[in-house]
């Protein structure tokens, strides 16, 4: 299972981050098929949204044919074989690292401040 995170700040609707991070997850292999995704009141509550943007979310995904709900039951991952290009995977990434410069600057951190910390922070990982 994938642990949801919304960005208001991303300038990208929740539907859409819900419903690129479920396309995310399946391509990492983080969801698989048959997995049962929360329901939407639940999903809505977690990432406190409006029922109307968790249920717009899985209906896209739905038509995709990249879920399955069965009533009663739930909503599951169905049986999809989606994979992320190297393009859209470097387009996510430019994107995260945008959205990361932005607001690390305007507490006034220089690029190479932000570069160094990430090497510590890998360097800690290793020990």
């Amino acid at each position: 299972m994938i642990d949801f995170k919304l960005d208001p700040k991303a300038g990208v609707p929740f539907y859409r981050q819900i419903i690129d991070q479920i396309r995310f997850g399946i391509a990492t292999g983080k969801l698989s098929v048959g997995e049962q995704l929360p329901t939407v009141r639940a999903l809505a509550v977690e990432l406190k949204v409006n029922l109307n943007t968790v249920s717009k979310a899985y209906k896209e995904l739905e038509i995709q044919n990249i879920l399955e709900t069965h009533l009663g039951s739930g909503t599951f991952i169905g049986d999809t074989d989606l994979t992320i290009t190297p393009k859209q995977k470097q387009d996510k990434l430019h994107s995260i690292c945008r959205e990361f410069l932005t607001i690390a600057s305007s507490y006034g951190f220089t690029n190479e401040d932000l570069i160094e910390e990430l090497k510590n922070m890998k360097n800690h990982k290793k020990q």
